[in-house]
């Protein structure tokens, strides 16, 4: 993988999990934004990724004041040290309180050094202590799988722990002023370690709420594999899942404590932040913006007649929901055969899923009807299409739905995130007279989705009041340059506060 170095102090480096710059959209357009928008300060990445056969190229032409590019992969065992058996340290045993639903979380767990000096690599992965603690927590927990199985998915969690050790020990001689990361999960708590032990400043900026997208994602995942499929009837394969679910729900816990600021786009987020353990007097709401001057001319290169056309503008993954678009793309079909759906955005991310939803787009019979286009530039899309959607079972705030507003495109979503928000207004008294701009329907009601499909499409009045409304929203309330300059302020405000500077310097 690519690595940049240019040697210069980082004013602000980002931690990105699965995200920038080798993965498109959502929040890697997000970190890319206000990297471009603030031209004047050096900011790093730090790329956690899993394994590097997961990636591909660089996604973005990367900017001059991008400074410092490294990468590191959680679940890669080639820098495993070699096998050698141990007695290990009793005080792996701690580890155990990352797996409890209850109580609270040994203060050491937060700290560099019980990674580096309490408890080594080598001894958590083979000494004769960690498997002591595995076994004691395999009774506590009355786990109801063999215990193999338990083994390898305990060493698959914890294991990336120590990659953060290494990731700060290639970074901690930089001059690094604020340390800046778009989740909580493994890259939350690779800042909550480098703050806790070197005072550098560190925020966290959330999109969706990590712990619930991670418990989606684990509870609909393929990767967790808990018994032979001859066993499947006796065991209970939720718990593996449940050990992912209380890992991620209490490093979160720690990344909110050792955050110096949490920030989310809209108030429904900062709320679950509080109930998940955020100090209330951290959060704050930072808005997403769009670049409305971009988007604008969209609006003149418009057909007169609304196209019957509606574009998912998203990556092909599970949680986007492609097979509820796709059975609701056949319910209006039915309805009004000149309808087509596009699906836009790239299906590398998890290609056993794109087969399937191409599979089902071809036993349905809608080959004709709905189309899979890749990545494509949003603004080649927007000024041919009639309305664009999401069917996501979580968002935070889509950029993708800013964009189809200021380019004059009317939405239907799902009811998640902040798309009630951006679409029937919320911000306050103001933004809710503007009036709609779109429709938003339930979760995984297909139904739902291609009714509303219908109803704006074939109501052109209808369809230009929406037009008019998300043009006003964004305009008034979303602008680029609002967005950029209230993370100016962030950024400003802690590194003029003193606390960040030499990582190595505590």
């Amino acid at each position: 993988m690519k690595v940049i170095d240019r040697g210069e102090r980082i004013d602000v480096l980002f931690i990105a999990e699965g995200t920038y710059p080798y993965i498109r959209g959502g929040v890697s357009t997000w970190i890319h934004q206000l990297i471009t928008g603030m031209p004047d300060i050096r900011f790093g990445v730090l790329f956690l990724g899993s394994r590097e056969s997961d990636y591909e190229d660089i996604k973005y032409e990367l900017p001059r004041n991008l400074v410092y590019l490294e990468s590191f992969f959680l679940f890669s065992e080639l820098e495993y040290p070699p096998a050698e058996p141990t007695e290990g340290s009793e005080r792996v045993s701690l580890l155990k309180a990352f797996f409890r639903e209850e109580g609270e979380l040994p203060e050491e767990l937060s700290s560099l050094r019980f990674y580096t000096e309490e408890v080594s690599f080598s001894q958590m992965l083979y000494g004769r202590k960690t498997w002591e603690m595995l076994e004691e927590l395999y009774m506590d927990l009355d786990i109801a799988v063999p215990f193999i199985d338990f083994f390898w998915t305990m060493k698959n969690i914890l294991s990336p722990l120590w990659v953060l050790v290494k990731a700060i020990e290639s970074i901690r001689e930089r001059d690094i002023g604020l340390i800046h990361s778009p989740s909580t999960g493994y890259a939350g708590f690779l800042g909550s370690l480098m703050r806790k032990s070197f005072g550098t400043s560190f925020v966290i900026t959330e999109h969706g709420i990590y712990t619930r997208e991670r418990k989606i994602d684990i509870l609909n995942s393929r990767w967790i594999k808990s018994v032979p499929s001859f066993a499947v009837d006796k065991y209970d394969i939720d718990d593996l899942r449940k050990l992912w679910i209380n890992f991620f729900v209490n490093i979160g816990k720690v990344c909110y404590l050792m955050a110096d600021r949490v920030y989310s786009l809209f108030e429904g987020a900062r709320r679950i932040q509080i109930s998940l353990g955020c100090p209330p007097h951290k959060t704050e709401v930072i808005p997403n913006g769009v670049e409305i001057e971009r988007y604008a001319p969209l609006r003149s290169e418009r057909p007169e007649e609304v196209p019957p056309v509606i574009a998912l503008i998203g990556r092909v993954t599970p949680i986007k929901d492609i097979k509820t678009f796709i059975k609701a793309m056949k319910i209006l079909t039915n309805r009004l055969p000149s309808a087509e759906g596009w699906i836009v955005g790239p299906e590398d991310e998890d290609p056993e899923y794109a087969q399937e939803c191409r599979m089902m787009v071809k036993t349905l019979g809608l080959e004709e009807k709905v189309k899979f286009l890749g990545f494509r530039k949003v603004e080649d899309i927007l000024s041919k299409v009639g309305l664009t959607t999401l069917t996501s079972i979580s968002e935070g705030m889509p950029i993708v739905v800013l964009e189809s507003l200021a380019a004059g495109v009317p939405c239907v979503t799902t009811d998640v995130g902040s798309c009630r928000q951006l679409i029937y207004g919320g911000l306050n008294e103001e933004d809710i007279r503007i009036g709609k701009a779109g429709e938003v329907v339930p979760v995984g009601d297909p139904n739902s989705l291609a009714s509303a499909y219908e109803k704006v499409l074939k109501d052109g009045k209808l369809w230009r009041s929406y037009q008019i409304a998300g043009i006003e929203r964004v305009e008034k309330f979303y602008s680029f340059d609002s967005f950029i300059q209230n993370y100016r302020k962030v950024y400003e405000t802690f590194m003029e506060a003193g606390v960040g500077g030499s990582i190595h310097r505590a």
